[in-house]
């Protein structure tokens, strides 16, 4: 298929959508389709019970539901096929297409704005989130989208050469766009990379192979960002054909960003009841270690964690490289919140603080958000297994006061590597609210309560969105707070 150069030129083409979902880019793509005139069918194994909220949304629009099953027909006869990042591995359905895109394909193709695209295992929903509030808060518009659950699609209409795009590219997204060459940002940036859905993927390898595509097209005129720390990161930089810069926890790096403890401003500051040593963050744009360093990381932020003070580094990097000056870097750094389900603090009663830590799907997440604290934590954790090796981060689960589980597969998993260091535990219990009173009846004035679960959320969850607003509602009705 030769794609429209405009978006006028999709009317009257048949579309199908494989996947309507519930994060919302099957939803982004039936109403872009519709309004631009095409004809749109959209097919979904769930039905219309499960799907109702997607539906209500597109209320007003013409299209054709197939629901609860597919139809190869509908795929074959279509000129286009918009298949939903949530579709994984081969398909009969989509080898009977003409020609399968996905919304952020599309998107790519008609968009008019500077990109800055984001991936990694973790820590990408937080950078991209600083570097939308950093641009916003040193007065540019940008516009904010992808794997975060807001399709671009959404505000293909509002880009333009002066307004970047921030978007947040899982695996499955890059892996979408492979050979469609519509990716080419003007700045790529790889957070960290761990062991994450080995329940699709064959091996770490041909995971980050996919991870890999981010920058694959990018070009001299192009910037890469990589983690000088993780040998994955230094494999990327080894291939990127675009500038590079490297960014380091460790050590000052030529044309890059490194944290750097200085004995008059490495100091204790407090967030929410967490203390964290907080080392300031510099940046080097020029060609080697001698040219001027800027500071673009402040000592205090105000979210808690060593994990997020490297993200919040790699994200001021991107900013100074898209032209923010270096104090205004610092400053909106030092102004950021944070993200719900990220380390979220979101309520406190009797003197404990409690965290939403839910998008925590890996055990290594675990490990970083109880580094996080200098308070005594009680633990929610658990879920559905993505066959991960619980062995790496299993001493971690030692530095919490006291574990509550949640049933799953990947708790059964974690439980004899709790019980051969002789860590105890309450549960595994298969409702949020038992797990919530129990951690409420265990933890003490001064102390927290942590939801980090370091599994999937299916089986008792839709997602790690649903997992995290519900521990708040359990949260907030067993506190009394509204």
């Amino acid at each position: 298929m030769r794609f429209p150069k405009t978006t006028e030129g999709l009317a009257g083409l048949s579309v199908t959508v494989m996947g309507l979902g519930l994060h919302g880019g099957g939803l982004a793509s039936a109403r872009f389709f519709a309004k631009a005139g095409a004809r749109v069918t959209v097919t979904d194994l769930r039905d219309e019970k499960v799907l109702a909220p997607s539906i209500e949304a597109l209320k007003g629009f013409t299209i054709r539901y197939v629901l609860g099953r597919h139809e190869v027909e509908d795929f074959s006869a279509a000129d286009l096929v918009i298949k939903n990042p949530a579709v994984r591995g081969p398909s009969p359905f989509l080898a009977a297409a003409r020609h399968v895109e996905t919304d952020i394909s599309v998107f790519l193709r008609y968009s008019k704005s500077p990109l800055v695209a984001v991936t990694g295992s973790k820590g990408k929903s937080s950078t991209v989130t600083a570097i939308h509030h950093g641009f916003t808060a040193s007065g540019v518009r940008s516009l904010l989208g992808g794997n975060i659950t807001t399709s671009p699609l959404e505000f293909l209409a509002e880009t333009a050469p002066d307004r970047p795009v921030v978007l947040e590219l899982s695996s499955w997204q890059l892996a979408d766009m492979r050979g469609l060459g519509v990716l080419k940002p003007k700045a790529a940036l790889i957070t960290a990379i761990m062991p994450d859905h080995m329940n699709y993927y064959r091996s770490m390898e041909e995971y980050v192979a996919d991870k890999r595509l981010i920058y694959a097209d990018q070009d001299s005129h192009c910037a890469s960002f990589f983690d000088a720390d993780s040998s994955w990161g230094r494999s990327f930089a080894a291939e990127t054909k675009a500038e590079l810069f490297c960014y380091s926890s460790k050590e000052k790096r030529a044309k890059g960003a490194w944290l750097e403890e200085k004995p008059d401003s490495g100091h204790i500051f407090t967030t929410s009841n967490s203390n964290c040593l907080g080392p300031e963050g510099f940046c080097c744009m020029g060609k080697d270690t001698d040219s001027p360093a800027e500071l673009i990381l402040p000592a205090g932020l105000s979210v808690p964690g060593i994990h997020m003070r490297k993200n919040l580094l790699a994200a001021g990097l991107v900013l100074r490289y898209m032209g923010i000056p270096a104090e205004k870097v610092a400053a909106v750094m030092a102004s950021f919140p944070g993200v719900e389900h990220r380390l979220e603090f979101f309520a406190q009663a009797r003197g404990v603080s409690w965290y939403n830590d839910s998008a925590a799907t890996i055990p290594q997440a675990v490990e970083a958000a109880l580094d996080s604290f200098s308070v005594p934590v009680v633990l929610i954790t658990g879920g559905t297994d993505k066959n991960l090796d619980f062995e790496p981060a299993k001493k971690a689960y030692a530095r919490a006061k006291a574990i509550v589980l949640l049933e799953g597969t990947g708790t059964e998993k974690l439980l004899p590597l709790l019980a051969e260091q002789g860590i105890g535990w309450k549960g595994p219990y298969n409702s949020l609210e038992t797990a919530v009173a129990t951690a409420d009846e265990l933890a003490q004035p001064g102390q927290a309560v942590l939801l980090s679960p370091g599994c999937a959320s299916f089986g008792m969850f839709l997602h790690e969105f649903d997992r995290g607003k519900k521990f708040k509602e359990a949260v907030r009705a067993r506190l009394g707070l509204s």
